[in-house]
């Protein structure tokens, strides 16, 4: 059963994988534990055909959560090893009860309106992830809350970026709808997969916001304590994929794109040892 729920995170994400096996060994399986939880949630919408379906499936996790803080989390793996988390770090309900509500919103399964929309999305998304990994940390801080905020929306900015060519294969467009018609790039470009100029400059406006939210992130850094830093070590894979979005001119759709950097392990490595992010 361990390597099951470890294996689900592994597969499904993982750098965020690569990201917990750095932490300090008192947080390493809390954060898997986390990461495990989150994955179960975001493949609910692409494992389900019909949304009363994944509606169902939410609100088993909204009961999983309320029997965790109850001391009887149901016989599931992932859920057994959120509760020996939470009782470890007296992690806070709220942060894994906004996870399951926005992901809940997210079945709608539509564009994002606005950019502010899909940051609106990030930070209660994964933004409430770093806050409850800070807590796995034993980190308590504003300034590093601060800081867990803006990596969170960078995050999930970057993420709906790097899924575009697979959500265009199923002829889905999540991109930000006021960013699209700022540019005149309609959905039918992105479902063709187009390296069209306007299809690059949502992808530009996009990455950018992305990358002002981790300068914004940094701009924390000094204040955030050592024992935070830990924390933020997936500042290195947003970094990675906004590099090579660049060198490929803002074409989301590169082949390039679609295959991990194999230096991403010794990068996360190497930063790993730095206090700072």
């Amino acid at each position: 059963k361990g390597c099951e729920w470890r294996g689900l995170a592994w597969s499904r994400d993982y750098e965020g994988f690569l990201c917990s096996l750095l932490l300090p060994a008192a947080a390493r399986r809390s954060s898997l534990a986390l990461r495990a939880f989150n994955v179960e949630l975001a493949q609910v919408k692409d494992s389900v055909s019909q949304k009363t379906a994944g509606l169902m499936r939410m609100q088993f996790w909204k009961n999983a959560v309320e029997d965790i803080f109850r001391d009887g989390p149901p016989a599931q793996p992932v859920a057994t090893e959120l509760w020996r988390a939470v009782k470890k770090h007296g992690l806070t309900k709220r942060w894994l009860m906004r996870i399951i509500a926005e992901r809940e919103k997210d079945m709608e399964d539509k564009a994002y309106r606005s950019l502010q929309e899909l940051e609106s999305y990030s930070e209660n998304t994964q933004s409430s992830l770093l806050y409850l990994l800070l807590e796995c940390l034993g980190v308590r801080d504003i300034q590093a809350d601060h800081a867990a905020s803006h990596v969170g929306k960078a995050q999930g900015i970057v993420t709906c970026l790097r899924a575009t060519p697979y959500h265009s294969r199923r002829r889905k467009v999540y991109l930000p709808m006021d960013i699209c018609m700022l540019h005149g790039a309609s959905q039918e470009d992105f479902i063709r997969g187009s390296g069209e100029q306007r299809v690059r400059d949502v992808v530009y406006d996009v990455a950018s916001q992305a990358h002002v939210h981790l300068q914004h992130a940094r701009s924390f850094g000094k204040n955030v304590p050592a024992t935070a830093t830990p924390a933020f070590l997936y500042t290195v894979a947003l970094e990675d994929y906004l590099q090579r979005v660049r060198k490929v001119h803002f074409d989301a759709f590169h082949p390039s794109l679609q295959k991990r950097n194999p230096l991403l392990p010794v990068h996360l490595y190497l930063r790993s040892w730095r206090t700072t992010f």
